[in-house]
């Protein structure tokens, strides 16, 4: 018998080694990948590995909801004592008002006196507030720190009317006069300032009267729910707009209410301790989501460390690189979702922080972060009812019919928006859900949805045949092609998407490289039953120690 050489011998030696070596790497990328895709059951009985996630996720949940329920508590108190002076001040400074808007404003008058006597109203009612209104007001400075109300009229420079001989002689450049009526000038005989020559109106050159003062206020209801309590101020407006003139002066009252630090609170009993008690809760809250936000992070960079190893790896045994479905299998959107929120809500818990010491008083602001990140978390209570095949329909059908319904409504959303247009050009003087863009495309929106049908169809007016015909065949048409066609259709996509995710999970989901490469070998001892020639070389076998680092995602 031939004797090898001892170099042959060593090589032979050095290739097995080699050989198993990167066995080795490639089971222990497969461990690594295989415990990356576990649930956290299954981690917990691969490992005994404690699903902090998890119990973080369930206890931020709990938190954030309950942080959420109180801020909309005290958020509907701002917004009802908003709303509720609003209709206070409509009653004390619009003559005649009978608490219904008239479309999109409050009122109107159809004659000079009733015009005249309403503006000295709103005038004198505003000199009378402390004797006549029932709230927590009080008259506010101006811009120039004065306390009382700005009368401006806006009219065209000059003109003459004369409707008999059908002639106009108009000078189209707009004057804007104005007068400052402050309280000392209130309090004198009223009959001064209404006999000031300003306060003579052509109309038929007047284009609106604007009236415009400031009020204070605080909120005291906020004090029964053991909060401090907000100061307002309110800029309140009053237009009588004749740009028409069509015989009908419309009465806009506007009035924004902004929240200001209030400059002396001294209330005594259990506010103050209750305030601190939900600031340390917000602190809280806090520091939860910031837990949360370094684990999920963390883990999202351990997998693109995971996906770098075996993009590399494919790579070098298979030459070839990995599709790009795969490559996004390693990016958990569920990690990414649970960022955003974590980020919205410790934004949203330092504004609310703030509001409540009254640093700040962006409640929308607060509202959207803290509504929105709720929003997500709950979003994400889906992902761990997916672990469970029956209720992982959902998710998938989902997914996969995304793309083809994203396609489909860009194609439906181009006739959508010809019916739009068409309908505000053509239906918009006679139909009041027609007269612009925007209740156009929700009008059409509800009938999608069957919403309020009966009433469309009766509100148009039939003033013009022509034009009633042409709204009967544009709601017919409209109502027709997207319920009948392009919502049947919508739902097909859905169905077909369903019916295509419930048949691979009775007979197993397409295979990708990715899942290949998992199923290849299902234990260590399997990968490691070899040639006898690499036999003799099971004493070599070792783990380098470069490989001690190798990572387990959790």
């Amino acid at each position: 018998m031939s004797r090898l050489h001892p170099c042959q011998g060593q090589n032979l030696c050095s290739n097995a080694m080699a050989h198993l070596d990167s066995d080795v790497k490639e089971e222990s990328l497969r461990e690594d990948l295989k415990f990356y895709f576990m649930n956290p059951c299954e981690k917990y009985r691969a490992r005994h590995q404690i699903p902090w996630k998890l119990g973080l996720q369930i206890l931020k949940i709990l938190m954030v909801t309950t942080q959420l329920i109180r801020f909309g508590l005290s958020n509907q108190l701002v917004v009802a004592f908003k709303e509720e002076n609003t209709v206070a001040f409509k009653y004390l400074f619009l003559k005649g008002y009978s608490g219904t808007d008239e479309d999109n404003y409050s009122c109107s008058v159809y004659n000079q006196e009733d015009a005249y006597e309403s503006i000295f109203y709103a005038v004198n009612q505003y000199h009378r507030l402390k004797n006549i209104s029932l709230g927590t007001v009080g008259y506010g400075e101006n811009e120039e720190n004065k306390i009382g109300l700005k009368v401006c009229k806006q009219h065209y420079k000059k003109g003459a009317m004369f409707p008999l001989k059908e002639t106009l002689n108009i000078y189209s450049d707009i004057e804007t006069d104005c007068i400052y009526l402050d309280l000392r000038a209130l309090s004198r005989n009223s009959e001064d300032w209404k006999n000031s020559s300003f306060f003579t109106l052509e109309f038929y050159r007047l284009l609106q009267v604007k009236i415009s003062f400031r009020l204070k206020g605080i909120d005291l209801q906020t004090i029964l729910s053991r909060e401090l309590p907000d100061c307002y101020v309110f800029q309140n407006t009053i237009t009588f707009d004749n740009k028409a003139h069509s015989g009908k002066i419309k009465i806009y009252f506007d009035s924004d209410a902004n929240i200001e630090e209030c400059k002396g609170l001294n209330i005594s009993g259990s506010v103050q301790k209750n305030t601190q008690y939900v600031l340390a809760f917000d602190a809280f809250v806090i520091v939860i989501c910031l837990a949360s936000l370094i684990l999920c992070t963390r883990s999202i960079v351990l997998a693109l460390r995971l996906r770098k190893r075996f993009l590399k790896f494919f790579l070098e045994k298979y030459q070839r690189h990995v599709c790009n479905a795969d490559q996004w299998e390693f990016i958990n959107g569920w990690y990414v979702l649970v960022i955003i929120s974590d980020l919205m809500t410790i934004i949203g818990s330092i504004l609310k922080m703030e509001i409540q010491v009254k640093n700040i008083t962006n409640y929308d602001l607060c509202s959207i972060l803290l509504g929105t990140s709720t929003l997500l978390v709950w979003v994400g209570v889906i992902r761990y009812l997916g672990y469970f095949q029956k209720y992982n329909v959902l998710i998938l059908t989902m997914q996969a019919s995304l793309p083809k319904v994203l396609r489909f409504c860009a194609c439906a959303g181009m006739i959508y928006l010809g019916y739009t247009f068409c309908g505000w050009i053509v239906l918009g003087p006679y139909h009041n859900k027609f007269v612009a863009l925007n209740t156009v495309s929700e009008c059409l929106f509800s009938l999608v949805n069957g919403d309020d049908m009966f009433a469309t169809f009766a509100q148009i007016q039939q003033k013009s045949i022509l034009v009633w015909l042409f709204s009967r065949l544009y709601l017919y048409s409209f109502i027709s092609l997207f319920i009948y066609m392009i919502l049947s259709l919508f739902i097909a996509l859905i169905t077909d998407s369903y019916d295509t995710i419930k048949k691979y999970q009775q007979n197993g989901f397409p295979m990708t490289d990715l899942q290949e490469f998992l199923k290849e070998c299902s234990s260590q001892e399997e990968c490691q039953k070899e040639s006898s020639a690499l036999l003799s070389c099971m004493c070599c076998l070792r783990r380098k120690e470069s490989d001690n680092n190798l990572i387990l995602t959790n």
